[in-house]
């Protein structure tokens, strides 16, 4: 079967899985030039597009087909409840249920939708419906063919993990998932009810306040700080410093997981499965689990490992690995 290659663009870190008929092939997780994303955009087409290539070509990634996983604040996804409608008709009105969240041009948007369920009684369906701005898909293609890939399918985070619930529930009793990408900039809390999406929490808090205080207990600058913190550089993650920052990252998370505690009071929630670059830091993962009193999880261990168990920081790949389900 063809190579198909799930693309992640984080602004730290560019994640790459390689798949064939259903397998994990080869992955790769490389630092992003500096500057090169900024708020969650690339600033240059031909500079993001050459470095895919070049990476690709480095660690012998060969694929013409790609998957990218569409992030960003610009990038909107709803539950929304609709009179039953054919798809021309759904698509027709689908922009309008975004006219209180996008504050630009409606016509300057492409929507997108899944159905979850209809009601034949009631006349009404349930839609998880999703808006990306044309702009960025048409750069998106435009790097994707810089790096001689055709752009197959293109979707929101919440799409990738939506596709990784539904495979593991297909062998897995249904439940509730509340997943954590502990990432550089922010902490992003997805919450699902079986493969139904819930609600988003997004926390302006990531690692990056751990590298502040790393680099000035170390003397050194952040940038360093953090290959620091990421390869525990002379035992650092065991610092005073970065437990302490550890702790009030996860007293963040506490008080969030309180609010949907209090607001989804019909939720199960027992357990939290982490992804991100700070999945992979044991003491972050332990704060988290003591002030939420809740045990935490690799999600690349539950969603995916019992057939890639092999993988080298598979937390991080969580995002370009969902995005290859159902291509």
């Amino acid at each position: 079967m063809a190579n198909l290659l799930g693309i992640d663009i984080g602004h730290e870190r560019l994640k790459l899985v390689l798949m064939s008929g259903g397998k994990v092939k080869k992955s790769v997780v490389v630092e992003m030039p500096e500057n090169l994303v900024k708020n969650g955009i690339v600033v240059s087409q031909e500079t993001m597009g050459e470095f895919l290539r070049e990476t690709m070509k480095e660690n012998g990634l060969s694929a013409s087909k790609a998957a990218l996983v569409m992030t960003g604040e610009r990038v909107y996804v709803r539950n929304v409840t609709m009179p039953l409608m054919t798809a021309e008709q759904l698509l027709y009105n689908l922009p309008y249920e975004f006219r209180d969240y996008i504050t630009e041009e409606l016509k300057d948007y492409i929507f997108d939708y899944a159905i979850r369920a209809v009601d034949e009684e009631e006349r009404s369906m349930e839609v998880l419906a999703a808006a990306v701005p044309k702009e960025l898909m048409d750069s998106s293609r435009a790097i994707l063919r810089k790096a001689g890939l055709k752009l197959v399918k293109a979707a929101p985070l919440i799409c990738a993990y939506r596709a990784l619930i539904k495979k593991y529930e297909a062998v897995h009793e249904e439940r509730d998932y509340c997943i954590l990408n502990l990432g550089y900039q922010s902490i992003r809390m997805d919450v699902f009810h079986g493969s139904e999406y819930l609600t988003t929490h997004v926390l302006d808090t990531g690692l990056y306040t751990v590298d502040s205080i790393l680099a000035e207990s170390m003397g050194v600058d952040e940038h360093i700080a953090h290959t620091y913190l990421i390869t525990n550089h002379k035992n650092c993650q065991d610092s005073d410093e970065c437990k302490n920052a550890f702790t009030n990252i996860a007293v963040e998370l506490m008080r969030t997981m309180n609010f949907l505690r209090y607001s989804m009071q019909d939720n199960n929630l027992d357990e939290i499965w982490v992804c991100g670059g700070g999945a992979n830091i044991p003491n972050l993962r332990s704060a988290i689990s003591e002030q939420l009193d809740m045990p935490v999880f690799s999600a690349w261990d539950k969603f995916v490992g019992t057939e890639n168990k092999n993988v080298e920081e598979g937390d991080s790949l969580l995002q370009a690995m969902g995005i290859l389900q159902d291509v």
